[in-house]
């Protein structure tokens, strides 16, 4: 009885997390489904025969393919030569390159093409400087509104994620095997082919999956930067939805993208518990050496130095934009110079129109850290006890099942979720729509699964004879779990909540269809000022672009100040 009753116990953690799935991603969900299908008529089939005889719509499931695994390709094979010198070395900056490097990944999309506009736009420093050095008139670099800018966009996002979860797989695999290869007679090449891929096989594996998964419900990077020439599946749900407003095609696409997404997840959460159950697990302090060789101390100094280029040159080109501006000029090829200036951040809060319907974009800060402290604090009531029943399920089955709910808003289009909320939640007794409280609840279904894969692994971590130990000791369950349990996961705790806060800073997706006009996050106030004409208007958005990189990165930094490094997680 008390084994049943404690399994009782440990399925009761789920209740609230399914109910959370439930009410406000699978009855929304639904909710747009079935309105989308109802203009569709009785035949329900209609909408997906016209996707599949299109040859535009078969071209954008052909590009949104093509352009992910290209984009997948490209980020390994800069994520993995970086991934071998965090995992095998120790050297200073190691934590802030890991931070850096990061920072793009909870970065809005709005943010992303402000920063490589700054540095390769038609105004960007690169091609100023070209310009004026080469006597030009027009900008020499034209990667705007092609593929190239997608790929570099994707790989500026998603090479974190390779360097995180193979950098720490391998940090913890035992080099003695390789060593052992060496001493029967392999070469480097063999060794490396034959022992060592296999071993990092479900790592890079996990990794190439989760990254593609990404760029294959990519959004705003397509729409941003791609221009009106690329077209993915999210974004032609986008542009059947608003533009069109063909709600039986986007509901048709959206099952499309859903049902490949679910096959993605169950896949990938398959290969993450072959990840976190590695051959030969030793701690890095046994693993790692110092860079004390030339050929290391090289190594080491190009993949610097390729990573500074890729990552930070955008973000310091973004920063240095915000305090830049260009004023006419009677001499030199572009027409104009750069001027110093604090100006757009002192404009962040001012109402030069004394407007009562103006919002100063400096209250979007204030409504931003608003909305994050209340997804933090949902996101851990939800993720932690979603996270505790995971770590001590011992039923697979049952985990094969709820492990892929966890992942499957992350893959579903913000477009139809964000309509799914104004449909489902504009009426009694989930009236919500005029709700701030929409927001962050947004917020939390893409927080969710981060918080719960940041928490898994700590939990895991827990020997089962502490706890043991401290009931045989006299401790009640509670005491057990205030006193060993809850210190033991305060790190991973303090991880997953950063995660939560600069995940719900930089969300736009569905926001912007959920938010209302009074209320504009950082991302939503960014894009408002992208699109208005005008210089003022365009820097006070650099401005507030470098103000959510400067929260993104002290966020980071927290996380590599707290995480412990598990393996095959964020």
């Amino acid at each position: 009885m008390n084994g049943r009753g404690n399994n009782v116990k440990v399925m009761a953690l789920w209740i609230a997390p399914l109910l959370f799935l439930l009410l406000f991603y699978f009855y929304p969900l639904a909710s747009i489904l079935r309105v989308s299908f109802a203009r569709a008529g009785t035949d329900f089939a209609e909408p997906f025969r016209a996707i599949f005889s299109s040859i535009g719509f078969r071209k954008v499931l052909g590009f949104t393919f093509y352009q992910a695994i290209l984009s997948t390709l490209l980020t390994l094979c800069i994520g993995l030569p970086a991934a071998y010198l965090v995992a095998r070395y120790r050297f200073r900056g190691k934590k802030l390159l890991m931070s850096l490097t990061a920072i793009p990944f909870v970065l809005p999309t709005v943010v992303v093409a402000a920063a490589f506009n700054a540095l390769l736009g038609p105004r960007g420093l690169v091609n100023y400087a070209l310009m004026n050095m080469l006597d030009l008139n027009t900008p020499p670099i034209q990667v705007m509104n092609s593929l190239t800018a997608i790929l570099l966009a994707h790989v500026f996002y998603n090479t974190t994620i390779v360097l995180r979860m193979v950098g720490d797989y391998w940090s913890h695999i035992d080099p003695r095997i390789s060593e052992a290869a060496y001493t029967l007679g392999a070469n480097r090449w063999q060794t490396l082919r034959k022992v060592v891929l296999p071993l990092l096989a479900p790592a890079i594996s996990a990794a190439a999956l989760l990254v593609f998964i990404f760029n294959f419900t990519s959004f705003g990077v397509i729409l941003i930067l791609g221009g009106p020439r690329f077209a993915t599946i999210e974004v032609e749900i986008y542009n059947q939805t608003i533009s069109l407003f063909n709600l039986p095609v986007a509901a048709a696409l959206s099952v499309i993208q859903l049902l490949c997404t679910l096959g993605f997840t169950i896949l990938y959460t398959q290969l993450t518990r072959r990840v976190t159950r590695p051959l030969n697990l030793r701690p890095v302090k046994y693993t790692q050496k110092r860079l004390t060789t030339w050929k290391s101390k090289i190594y080491a100094g190009l993949i610097f130095t390729f990573l500074g280029v890729l990552f930070i040159a955008p973000i310091f080109a973004l920063a240095v934009r915000s305090f830049s501006s260009f004023a006419p000029s009677v001499s030199g090829p572009t027409g104009s110079d750069i001027n110093i200036t604090t100006a757009y951040y002192q404009e962040l809060a001012i109402n030069r129109r004394d407007s009562l319907f103006y919002v100063p974009p400096i209250n979007a800060i204030m409504v931003s850290l608003g909305y994050a402290a209340i997804t933090v604090m949902l996101a851990i009531a939800l993720g932690l006890p979603a996270a505790w029943y995971l770590a001590r399920e011992s039923n697979r089955k049952i985990s094969n099942i709820l492990d892929p709910l966890i992942m499957l808003p992350l893959g579903t289009s913000a477009v139809t979720l964000g309509l799914g909320f104004i449909i489902a939640l504009g009426k009694p007794p989930l009236n919500l729509r005029a709700s701030p409280l929409l927001i962050p609840l947004a917020h939390t279904l893409v927080a969710f699964p981060f918080v719960v894969r940041s928490l898994v692994p700590s939990i895991q971590s827990i020997k089962p004879r502490i706890r043991h130990a401290a009931g045989v000791l006299g401790a009640s369950p509670g005491d057990v779990f205030r006193r060993i349990d809850l210190p033991l996961v305060g790190r991973a705790l303090i991880v997953a909540a950063t995660f939560a806060f600069t995940i719900s800073m930089g969300e736009f997706g569905a926001t912007a269809l959920i938010a209302r006009p009074e209320y504009p996050t950082i991302p939503l106030m960014i894009y408002r000022l992208i699109s208005q004409p005008g210089s003022l208007n365009y820097g006070q958005a650099m401005a507030l672009s470098t103000i959510l990189m400067l929260i993104t990165a002290f966020g980071m930094l927290a996380i590599e100040r707290f995480r412990i490094a598990d393996i095959g997680e964020f």
